[in-house]
């Protein structure tokens, strides 16, 4: 992948190249320090990037001009979204191997050969830092880091402080577990007192719970140490990291964590251990409402109930819309935002002097959208609703760190969800991408598992090429590669325009970088391959 890197002494640019317009470049402007600005431009065309470098002694609107006379003549405003692939879960399991190494190096070769962009793999806190805090082991995922190398791709990291309680199953680190038998408090818990042991409570973040440190001490460390060990590989083979911030690494509740029911429910507000309630009560008494802060609310349904199973969430004269919902809505949705603002400042911080981008994920919480009150986002930890935009001040939080948004949901349609939810998937996403959209947010759009994969699901990722900056396409195993899904999947990346418009001078060599027939006929044959 083509990148330049150019430091300039001015302000003024930073917030230019956040216009996304100009030849599709992505960038990730860095701040460093209160004068010079870091850029990373991908893809840019050879005259593109000469045009920036004569303008680097001048000035940012020099370096703008520059990049706008470069503008493919097609009328296309920028290149397609970079394409990424999950590799398995587990690729990494023990800390020091790689599972299915074979397997994956096959899939990785396919992938290239294709014309994917890069692979995605999670880093598990649980497997890193299994045994004792701050004794990490990452020569699992260095290897697989390199076998990513190797095969010419670019890499997204996503860094997962979450455990995995499905298939396969991936717990937390065991002295984190041990903690926890003495003190649950450390986990999310529901108004019956079940136990969300798969992250930690938000509201432990800053009490030194583990060892005597603070989850955001060990969180901050573990990162620094990722940084460290993979240095070689940063800003080159990686490009991007998301970092989890919750359950299944998304910014949110675990409000549909006891759910048992194929019924679609609200979910229910995770706001029971001790110090969520200590928080609430003390918000309650700040507020002059002391009364408020003796509970969660007393009238809402169960986790797998509809929003008309009791009074708080009805769309006519339901508690959300009182002084005490308002209140108690608020205060749970604020709870979730700082915890997003804390982790995030977090991961900016150790990565402020590279150019990787970083992001984070939120859910597309979006059964129950159709009514006024949104229960399953408001659960969430959303206070999303038909009279509030739930959503502008995280979008704002992103902005404020740069950082992209993960959104899943690429492959979702109205009209294949439970009719009886009221659910609008393609609804919800366009009012959080509007935001991003507002406040210069770039979004990373994640295809979702409960999608279908068929021509219409590749279809609806199609048209959403343009709106996003980055696609994450499911994972690598046995069905990605099943003769019902890969070919599929071939004729969806084989029919992306990727060209530009480029001089003579940039075209490749003869026999650089083009694939041969022989090279597509072992694409074919790789659709045979099965990871288990």
């Amino acid at each position: 992948m083509d990148v330049l890197m150019i430091q300039l002494s001015s302000t003024g640019l930073e917030s230019a190249v956040r216009d996304r317009s100009l030849l599709g470049l992505r960038t990730r402007p860095a701040v460093i320090g209160s004068r010079t600005t870091r850029i990373r431009f991908h893809r840019a065309p050879m005259r593109g990037r000469a045009a920036v470098l004569n303008a680097v002694c001048s000035s940012p609107a020099a370096v703008v001009e520059g990049l706008k006379k470069k503008r493919p003549s097609s009328g296309k405003s920028r290149d397609r979204a970079r394409l990424f692939v999950g590799l398995p879960l587990d690729a990494v399991s023990d800390g020091s191997n790689v599972n299915h190494a074979k397997a994956i190096a096959a899939g990785l070769k396919a992938l290239k050969l294709l014309g994917a962009d890069g692979v995605e793999f999670p880093i598990w806190w649980g497997t890193v830092e299994k045994e004792a805090m701050g004794q990490y082991d990452w020569s699992g995922y260095i290897k697989l880091a390199e076998m990513v190398r190797e095969a010419g791709l670019d890499l997204r990291i996503s860094l997962c402080f979450h455990a995995n309680g499905r298939s396969p199953a991936i717990p937390l680190p065991q002295w984190v577990s041990l903690i926890g038998e003495s003190n649950p408090d450390i986990y999310f818990t529901d108004r019956a007192g079940i136990r969300y042991k798969e992250c930690l409570s938000l509201s432990v973040d800053n009490l030194p719970v583990l060892n005597g440190k603070t989850p955001m001490q060990v969180y901050e460390e573990f990162i620094q140490s990722f940084k460290d060990s993979f240095s070689g590989f940063l800003d080159t083979t990686i490009t991007d990291i998301m970092v989890g911030l919750g359950p299944n690494g998304e910014l949110r509740y675990p409000s549909f964590a006891q759910s048992k029911s194929r019924k679609v429910g609200v979910g229910e507000f995770q706001c029971y251990d001790k110090h969520m309630l200590e928080h609430l009560k003390q918000h309650a008494q700040s507020s002059g409402n002391p009364m408020w802060g003796l509970s969660g609310p007393h009238d809402v349904p169960q986790c797998n109930q509809g929003p008309d199973a009791n009074a708080f969430f009805k769309d006519s004269g339901g508690s959300w819309e009182t002084p005490y919902g308002d209140f108690f809505l608020s205060w749970y949705s604020n709870q979730l935002l700082s915890h997003g603002d804390r982790l995030l400042s977090v991961a900016s911080g150790v990565f402020a002097d590279s150019s990787v981008n970083v992001s984070a994920k939120l859910p597309l919480m979006h059964s129950w959208y159709k009514t006024r009150s949104h229960p399953s986002e408001l659960t969430s930890g959303f206070n999303n609703t038909a009279k509030k935009d739930g959503y502008e001040a995280f979008v704002d939080m992103f902005a404020r760190h740069s950082c992209q948004m993960v959104l899943a949901g690429v492959n979702l349609s109205d009209e294949h969800q439970n009719q009886g939810s009221k659910s609008s998937p393609e609804s919800l996403f366009s009012q959080i991408k509007e935001a991003c959209k507002k406040h210069g947010v770039g979004v990373i759009g994640e295809s979702s598992v409960s999608g279908e994969a068929d021509q219409n699901g590749f279809e609806r990722i199609r048209k959403k090429l343009q709106e996003v900056d980055t696609i994450m396409y499911q994972r690598m195993g046995a069905y990605f590669f099943s003769p019902e899904h890969w070919p599929l999947f071939t004729a969806f990346v084989r029919s992306l325009d990727r060209q530009q418009e480029m001089h003579a001078d940039d075209l490749p060599t003869e026999g650089a970088g083009v694939v041969s027939s022989s090279a597509i006929s072992e694409v074919e044959r790789q659709s045979k391959m099965q990871v288990a």
